[in-house]
């Protein structure tokens, strides 16, 4: 291992220089490299025909200075200022005065810059599109005995998908025969395998490892869960959230600010010099160009960790929201009845009481029957079917095993049995008796989700509220509400009652953040300022919400909530340190501190710092 690994990073960096030659637009290049040319050329004293007019110089000026001015005229026509523009003022003041190395200087730095920002761009557009190019063209469909390859744009939910060892999972489905594991880290940000099996939920974007598996598609195309998080891409690259317009504006303004700074420093100085280099010193596109990409780049981090937003605007919201607000059902609570407690009346075996109840319940559809059984084959129980089967309709059911007479139910089903020993008063009580005699009762409840617990925890140390609003009765909430921690709830609502809860917070002045699952979430999750659906949830609550959990792991929207607002300390960074700079050059340009050349270095280093840090949100690459 030790042997090859050196062999490995070289062939990765010789690979990434080779991405990074041709990301570059080589035309651009060229023009910059002759541009820094015919600098060096005049620096040397290469001035023919003469000082005040030398060719090599307007040659490079022309060459470098056309696409500055291409953009320049076209900002000038929509009556937008620009940093082109005011760059294009200041080599063509320097080049007036005579000051031909400053102004081939400055048109190399801008040309140097402008490669930088596309790279960087790129970089952030491509951490979302490379997300569009994973899944096959071509999908393997069994048909009867035969299997057929078509396309994946004509694959149908029903459609019986084989995905063989190493394949990706193109759709949205459940396992029918195989098993293997899977990495689901490209689509849940889970990091390690999955084991799959018969009966799995499986992801399209996940990659089948070990085992061949066919599976029964359910959401294909852009309903499959990576299908939206290319919907969510596409949107992402086509909107423009608030803080970017914000950048805009601030942008434009810095550069009308250089302006009439370069106005009254030649008003109070004469000094062309200085004035030249107030213009020149003063750099937005650090906050132009930094701002969306810092929006791209933190959506692609987010879609990387199991969740997806669905544009800028909705990142921006939830980076400023200070409460969290949680359905109860399906999304904190698995939305499952699970065995919690089995109590054994004296003189019976709790084991037996389980064994005997899932026997009974075998033939049962009813949701605590089908908990009851799972728990008993989860603790290596063999449960044999009963015989005389019987449902009694909101009762319970009757069967006899090994001999003996079966009831599994309520009260009216067990007359003798006594009240639930439920320390919680949440469970729900399934009183068997056997042979007529009151043996014990298995309780069931909704528990919580594993990752709920420590997810309302780090929520609450990074300083947001988290509240409860459940149409569920009070005991349940208020027990839930203390088992996780939780500030505050409100039970038993209806769903115009939570949109009601939900205005009420508003009108307090809260930014709310609300995590639903349900139909009867949709309304609050449309109303709150940002939405979040959990990917287990319902279609419309989905369809209704801004960001879309999908693995439904509580710890993803910690992670989600994070990211947004580290984006947002980024963009803020960003916005002060341009202003810093702009603000502190333009006083020393002014005072005939900062010359021209200086100026463009200082303009330059702060631009392709802020672009930098805003490229720190790129994730690497998976896959």
């Amino acid at each position: 291992m030790n042997a090859v690994q050196p062999a490995t990073v070289e062939s990765e960096d010789v690979l990434l220089g080779v991405g990074l030659w041709q990301r570059i637009n080589h035309r651009d290049l060229a023009r910059t490299a002759f541009v820094a040319l015919c600098t060096v050329a005049v620096a040397l004293g290469l001035v023919w025909p003469s000082h005040a007019l030398p060719l090599v110089a307007v040659a490079g000026l022309i060459v470098g200075c056309w696409p500055i001015l291409t953009e320049a005229w076209e900002d000038a026509r929509a009556r937008r200022m620009s940093m082109e523009l005011s760059m294009l003022i200041a080599i063509a003041a320097a080049a007036l005065i005579g000051e031909w190395v400053t102004a081939l200087l400055v048109t190399t730095f801008v040309l140097a810059a402008e490669i930088l920002e596309d790279l960087s761009m790129d970089r952030g557009r491509d951490a979302l599109t490379d997300l569009m190019a994973f899944l096959p063209e071509m999908v393997q469909i069994r048909r009867g005995n035969a299997i057929d390859s078509v396309a994946l744009a004509d694959v149908e939910a029903g459609d019986v998908v084989v995905v063989a060892p190493g394949g990706r999972i193109p759709v949205d489905g459940t396992v029918l025969t195989g098993e293997s594991t899977a990495d689901t880290s490209r689509i849940t940000g889970e990091s390690l395998p999955v084991e799959i099996g018969p009966g799995s939920a499986v992801y399209s974007g996940s990659i089948n490892q070990i085992g061949a598996v066919e599976l029964r598609a359910e959401r294909v195309g852009e309903d499959s869960s990576y299908g939206r998080i290319v919907e969510a891409v596409r949107l992402a690259q086509s909107s423009e959230p608030p803080v970017a317009r914000l950048a805009d504006k601030l942008a434009a303004r810095l550069v009308y600010l250089a302006l009439i700074g370069a106005v009254i420093t030649y008003i109070a100085t004469s000094d062309v010099t200085a004035t030249i280099s107030v213009v020149v010193v003063a750099g937005a596109c650090g906050i132009a160009a930094g701002t969306p990409l810092a929006v791209l780049a933190a959506i692609a981090r987010i879609a990387r960790s199991g969740a997806f937003v669905k544009d800028g605007a909705h990142l921006e919201a939830l980076s400023e929201v200070d409460t969290v607000v949680f359905d109860k059902t399906g999304t904190l609570t698995t939305g499952t009845p699970t065995v919690v407690d089995i109590h054994a009346r004296p003189g019976n075996d709790a084991e037996n009481i389980l064994r005997l109840a899932a026997a009974a319940e075998a033939y049962s559809e009813h949701p605590l029957g089908q908990a009851i059984i799972g728990f008993a084959h989860s603790h290596g129980l063999e449960v044999e079917p009963a015989t005389d089967f019987e449902y009694h309709l909101g009762k319970g059911v009757t069967a006899t095993s090994h001999g003996h007479a079966i009831a599994a139910g309520s009260r009216a089903l067990v007359p003798d049995a006594p009240d639930a020993m439920d320390g919680r008063g949440i469970s729900t009580p399934v009183y068997v008796s056997i042979d007529g005699r009151f043996a014990g009762t298995i309780l069931l409840a909704d528990t919580a989700r594993e990752s709920a617990q420590s997810a309302v925890e780090q929520l609450h140390r990074r300083g947001l509220r988290t509240i409860i609003i459940t149409g569920d009765q009070e005991v349940t909430a208020r027990a839930i509400a203390g088992e996780l921690g939780i500030d505050d709830f409100r039970a038993g609502l209806l769903p115009h009652e939570k949109l009601a809860a939900i205005d009420a917070e508003r009108a307090a002045g809260h930014r709310l953040a609300m995590v639903g699952d349900g139909v009867n979430d949709a309304p609050a999750l449309a109303r709150a300022d940002v939405g979040i659906a959990m990917g287990s949830g319902t279609d419309i609550a989905r369809d209704s919400a801004d960001v879309v959990l999908i693995s439904s792991d509580m710890n993803d929207l910690v992670q989600t909530i994070d990211v947004a607002q580290r984006a947002r300390r980024i963009v803020m960074f960003n916005f002060g340190g341009t202003i810093a700079v702009d603000l502190i050059g333009m006083a020393l340009a002014g005072f005939g501190l900062l010359g021209p050349v200086l100026a463009a270095l200082v303009h330059v280093g702060s631009e392709t710092v802020f672009i930098l840090n805003s490229a720190r949100l790129i994730p690497g690459r998976k896959g």
